[in-house]
């Protein structure tokens, strides 16, 4: 048993200009001023009541709750309207097909929803070639490690078979506080030594680097 559990946004998909449009646009309904984008970029990750309280820590649980649910319905909308840019990293569906032509099952644990991670596995054909995928819809915020434990469980496998592959320092934490082996990618939102302070054991610039730090860290 293999198993490699990836985060979504910032590390097998691009969807940074749709989240910053939609946050921008769910504060504006909510007549707040909106954050900054660079401030958005660095809570990708978290569940969406977590990064709205990141990103504006004075709101009132019900300015929260009316932002969370603004960035749901324009996010959504989005989507069905077909506007929605998440597009693959390069090198990113190759890679993943020869991960499991190499034996190891795979895995996504996301701040995304059920219905967004659907989606956008839908979008590039991909969805079949995971095990398990687990949500913010479902788990507490990165890094609680309940959604990497769930990963873990439907696969069957143990922490010492898994990999944690991710962008940003709530997936090194997460893996971390379980005792699994963790790899950042520099392609997403953290940088490098934010993700190596966090827990990761190397951090790649490539998919094809990724590959062979996972072949090399779970031969």
């Amino acid at each position: 048993m293999k198993l490699a559990v990836f985060d979504c946004d910032g590390t097998l998909v691009d969807g940074q200009a749709d989240v910053c449009w939609a946050m921008e646009r769910a504060f504006s309904r909510a007549g707040l001023a909106a954050p900054d984008h660079q401030a958005v970029r660095r809570i990708v990750g978290l569940s969406l009541p977590a990064a709205v309280r990141s990103l504006a820590p004075d709101l009132s649980d019900d300015q929260n709750r009316a932002v969370t649910e603004f960035y749901r319905s324009s996010f959504r909308a989005r989507r069905e309207e077909g506007l929605l840019d998440e597009p693959l990293y390069d090198g990113i569906a190759a890679m993943l097909h020869d991960l499991r032509s190499a034996g190891w099952s795979l895995a996504v644990a996301t701040g995304k929803s059920d219905r967004g991670l659907a989606a956008c596995l839908a979008t590039h054909g991909i969805a079949d070639l995971f095990v398990s995928l687990q949500t913010a819809d479902r788990h507490p915020s990165k890094p609680n490690p309940a959604m990497l434990e769930a990963a873990m469980f439907d696969a069957g496998a143990l922490p010492g078979q898994v990999v944690m592959i991710g962008d940003t320092s709530f997936d090194m934490l997460m893996a971390r506080g379980i005792g699994v082996a963790a790899i950042g990618v520099g392609w997403g939102y953290h940088n490098t030594p934010e993700l190596l302070a966090s827990g990761a054991a190397r951090v790649v610039d490539t998919a094809a680097a990724l590959f062979n730090a996972l072949q090399e860290t779970l031969p």
